[in-house]
């Protein structure tokens, strides 16, 4: 295990290294990271990251509405089903009047 205050940043030699990259475990100074979903990653990972966070938001939005419409479905059959039952005679049920 190298500690992070003996190891250069792997584009600038001369400069100290502020970052391990969790990607690709490279060290880079702080010039050449960037922030990308919530993470300090190197530009170079950032480039073949697979999933951009314009997806993400999309991906999320498509669950929700799932969830919601699912939800709302769930809610009409039991209320119709409950309507129905409500709506049974009580001689139905043997009982004397």
């Amino acid at each position: 295990m190298s500690a992070l205050f003996y190891q250069r940043c792997v584009i600038h030699q001369d400069r100290e290294a502020a970052v391990r990259c969790p990607e690709c475990s490279r060290f880079y100074c702080r010039e050449c990271v960037t922030e990308h979903l919530g993470r300090m990653v190197c530009a170079h990972c950032v480039v073949q990251s697979k999933v951009d966070p314009a997806s993400r938001r999309t991906s999320l939005a498509v669950w929700g509405a799932l969830s919601l419409t699912g939800f709302l479905v769930a809610w009409l059959v039991f209320y119709y089903l409950g309507m129905g039952l409500a709506r049974i005679p009580a001689s139905f049920h043997g009982s004397a009047p």
